[in-house]
């Protein structure tokens, strides 16, 4: 029985970059001899086991074989007789396929360690084209790696087309798709993870709503960039800037802008009304990639509001808690949190403006505050009920945010 270090842990060792988890792969064994050793079974489709002690998994070396369409079209070996070179040949990309040895000995028979060197996303052998997920997953190595200047192998871009053309990723499931968005949306450079999709023709297939923008004009006195699907890219760059690894800033600021793909070509490139023309664009996309429920209900607000946040200033205080209230903000002021992170990496994610200040958030924060601090027992001990406590906690908030307003100028 021999072990080793494997993927993700060598690859970012070698690449300086903190090690979150450690996989090891075991050569040699059978599962008859994990288990006398202690080691529990979790692998369904094929034997992975958890170290009795650490908890980490460990795999036993296994080849796989194409037996349908998709991404549960494999038929796994998992034995003894498997090598280690076998089993590192079944990985997606080169990067991903150096082992190391307990004495830190490498193993690099598809040269992962020169592609690191390189800064290249290359894959293993030509069975990458068998797994439609592996598509989704460079884009997402993309938006992970590309600050550190890697960018896709030509050679793997043109089987990753191939891959889109034979109508392999039409196979993906929804909730294979989220999860590989959602981690991609957590990386430093989500656009990376656009821009690749969008190469590979995939972006069209997976996310129609999101392709459409590309093309689409805007007024250049507000966005010198013009292009809509450029300034996407920028928005999703902001917002990993603003949120560094939250995914639901980063699916709000992907939704946010979808109604300007609707904008009549007579009404180029002014988009009026696309805030409200875009919401059943965000609520098909949601409801087809399955996202959980307050990516949803938040990214709909985003794409609602976001007009409404720029000019929170310009606002009459009931407009301003009537956002409030619909982002629930007075009981839940993290969603608040979070809608202004998605609406100031719009403000952001322009050309030339990444540094802009954003001064609708503070003021949005404290109007919040203020109104929350109007709380109902006054006007209970006043006599009033029903309905009437409502109205006058209203009227008392909106009071509160003008004389805030008031008091701040």
């Amino acid at each position: 029985m021999h072990i080793y270090l494997v993927g993700g842990a060598v690859r970012d060792t070698l690449l300086g970059r903190p090690v979150v988890d450690h996989d090891r792969v075991v050569v040699g064994a059978l599962p008859e001899e994990l288990l006398a050793l202690g080691y529990k079974p979790v692998g369904k489709d094929f034997p992975v086991f958890l170290h009795p002690q650490t908890g980490e998994e460990y795999a036993l070396a296994r080849t796989e074989r194409k037996t349908g369409r998709g991404y549960h079209g494999f038929v796994f070996q998992a034995d003894a007789t498997v090598t280690l070179e076998q089993d590192l040949a079944r990985r997606d990309l080169t990067i991903n396929a150096i082992a190391q040895d307990e004495h830190g000995a490498l193993t690099d028979p598809y040269h992962g360690v020169r592609d690191i060197e390189a800064r290249v996303l290359r894959h293993v052998s030509p069975a990458f084209v068998e797994d439609p997920v592996r598509v989704l997953r460079v884009a997402r190595f993309a938006a992970r790696f590309a600050p550190l200047g890697f960018s896709v192998a030509p050679e793997t871009m043109a089987l990753m087309q191939q891959m889109v053309r034979d109508g392999e990723v039409d196979h993906l499931v929804p909730e294979r798709v989220w999860a590989e968005t959602r981690k991609a949306l957590g990386e430093p450079q989500p656009s990376a993870f656009l821009r690749v999709l969008r190469e590979a023709g995939a972006l069209a297939v997976l996310f129609p709503e999101i392709d459409a923008l590309y093309g689409v004009p805007q007024r250049a006195e507000f966005h010198p960039e013009i292009d809509t699907g450029t300034h996407m890219e920028l928005v999703l760059d902001a917002a990993a800037a603003l949120a560094p690894s939250d995914d639901l800033v980063g699916y709000c600021a992907l939704c946010h802008d979808l109604g300007k793909a609707l904008t009549p070509a007579d009404m180029l490139p002014r988009h009026i009304g696309h805030e409200h023309a875009g919401v059943p664009r965000v609520r098909a996309l949601s409801a087809r990639l399955k996202v959980p429920t307050d990516h949803a209900t938040l990214a709909e607000l985003v794409c609602r509001e976001h007009l409404n946040a720029h000019r929170a200033l310009e606002l009459k205080p009931a407009t301003v808690l009537k956002l409030l209230t619909a982002l629930d903000a007075l009981r839940r002021p993290s969603r608040l949190d979070t809608f202004l992170a998605a609406c100031a990496a719009d403000k952001r994610g322009r050309l030339g403006h990444a540094d802009d200040d954003y001064p609708s958030a503070d003021y949005l924060r404290r109007a919040c505050a203020a109104a929350a601090a109007v709380q109902s027992a006054p006007f209970v001990a006043q006599g009033l009920q029903g309905p009437a406590v409502g109205a006058a906690m209203e009227a008392a908030r909106s009071k509160a945010i003008a004389n805030m307003k008031l008091g701040s100028i």
